[in-house]
């Protein structure tokens, strides 16, 4: 059997009512062009379903429902006493007579914790501190100021 050149539909076009398909309504209804909507994406529409729809079939990765990622950043006093010089040159920080004045939201920090010990006046301006925290730097003359006092 010979291959035709050029389609059936082709041909015909423009000479003819059916266009040699019979009766007028006979190439117009599902069965003509292999069933109602997606029908045969896993038969006769398969080489189909590969080249322009890979993704059609099967399960794709995995939607992870939107939970907001805080972790809260924790400076303890300690670090905050040795490092009071380093972030005064740095320009994150401002020493005022024999005080440092230090502001953790600047830097990134939410929480101010009570680990460790202190030995500089320090004002320190932060969303949250620990009671440890605020009776260490207080016993030594510093201020704690927090959203809480605000």
């Amino acid at each position: 059997m010979v291959v035709r050149k050029r389609r059936k539909v082709r041909k015909m076009r423009g000479r003819t009512r059916s266009m040699s398909w019979g009766r007028v309504g006979q190439h117009r209804g599902p069965g003509s062009h292999g069933g109602h909507g997606a029908a045969g994406m896993h038969k006769h529409r398969w080489m189909w379903t590969i080249k322009h729809a890979p993704t059609w079939f099967g399960k794709h990765g995995f939607n992870k429902p939107f939970i907001r990622d805080y972790k809260v950043k924790i400076i303890n006093v300690s670090e905050l006493d040795e490092n009071a010089e380093f972030l005064v040159k740095q320009g994150l920080a401002k020493k005022d007579e024999d005080h440092y004045k230090i502001n953790l939201e600047e830097l990134g920090v939410h929480k101010l914790g009570g680990k460790g010990k202190v030995t500089k006046k320090l004002i320190i301006t932060a969303k949250e501190a620990t009671e440890l925290a605020v009776k260490k730097i207080e016993s030594v003359g510093g201020k704690v100021i927090t959203n809480k006092n605000n």
